[in-house]
């Protein structure tokens, strides 16, 4: 965990999950230095399917993965992959690094990182403060309503309860719910389950990873129904004050377009952006992996948004499976 650039999606439990969860390939490479020693990892998978194509990603459906260790290890284990992505032909081999390095390899930026820093001590009523009145505000609205939050592994099924329909309604696939299950029993502790109740129905949900000081929000959800109450500032308050309890120094809000929505919601609470260091290689000139934003598959959400929610949950994790 001390060397720079690590993040939770570099742990080898991964690999089971991805394996079992998406029935993908997954292919861990090392490096070692001139006395034997491990100077290097790279977290790899193979995503590929007749709709979309075929990827090699660190890490696919994540926010980070690319190689970790020494520069020259770096350099050893980004070579090897591109190695394999020109002799297998692939569309695109993407390597999703939190951090600058010294590839020579095209870089995207089409995704950033939101971070809000903690104040030392744990101490939540400093935060509070600077959250500002207006802020403070949204987040008392729901409470004064008497929305709550409860965290837990049994948080699980209602997560996805809320995260199934909210992607239904955005016109994308979801993961399927073995995905989701899996990651306590990968992670323990370190994974965390929060939704955001009224009286016994959930309608705002989210899931994320603590790793060394920081917290990351990687899936956040809520249903458009229930907007006027507010529910997702309660979410988003609850799992920062949880990381404050924890001693923890930074609160990711995790990743999103530059200028979006999402992005102007993560901004508001006094955060900052970090690019992010997406390294690419493509024989066929791809820019990015498949995306609703583009033109050839701009017609799917359009249609997805109105499948029952039913059918929409069972073929969504055959459909997204593809989509790294």
């Amino acid at each position: 965990m001390a060397q720079r650039g690590f993040t939770a999606f570099h742990l080898y439990a991964w690999r089971g999950i991805v394996e079992r969860a998406f029935h993908h390939e997954c292919l861990y490479f090392e490096a070692r230095d001139a006395s034997g020693r491990l100077a290097g990892v790279l977290p790899l998978v193979r995503v590929r399917s007749t709709i979309f194509g075929h990827y090699l990603v660190s890490m696919p459906f994540l926010n980070y993965g690319g190689p970790l260790g020494t520069g020259e290890a770096v350099s050893a284990l980004a070579k090897r992959a591109v190695e394999l992505a020109e002799h297998d032909g692939v569309k695109l081999l993407e390597l999703r690094s939190r951090i600058e390095q010294p590839l020579p390899l095209r870089v995207s930026h089409r995704k950033i990182t939101v971070l809000r820093d903690l104040p030392e001590g744990g101490d939540t009523g400093v935060l509070w403060t600077a959250l500002g009145s207006k802020l403070r505000s949204q987040v008392k609205r729901p409470q004064k309503e008497g929305l709550t939050v409860r965290f837990g592994a049994d948080q699980v099924a209602p997560f996805f309860r809320v995260f199934a329909r909210h992607m239904r309604d955005l016109g994308t696939p979801t993961q399927p719910l073995r995905f989701f299950e899996a990651l306590p029993a990968g992670f323990g502790d370190d994974v965390w389950f929060g939704c955001v109740y009224h009286g016994d129905e959930p309608i705002a949900c989210g899931c994320g990873f603590r790793w060394g000081d920081e917290f990351e929000m990687t899936w956040a959800s809520s249903l458009v129904a229930y907007n006027r109450l507010a529910p997702n500032m309660l979410l988003y308050w609850a799992f920062m004050e949880r990381a404050m309890q924890e001693q923890l120094r930074v609160f990711n809000f995790g990743r999103c377009t530059p200028e979006s929505g999402t992005h102007r919601f993560k901004r508001q609470w006094g955060s900052r952006d970090e690019p992010l260091w997406w390294y690419q290689w493509s024989r066929a000139g791809a820019a990015a992996t498949p995306s609703p934003d583009t033109a050839a598959y701009r017609l799917g959400p359009r249609i997805w948004k109105h499948l029952p929610l039913r059918l929409a949950t069972a073929i969504g994790p055959h459909i997204v499976r593809g989509i790294p």
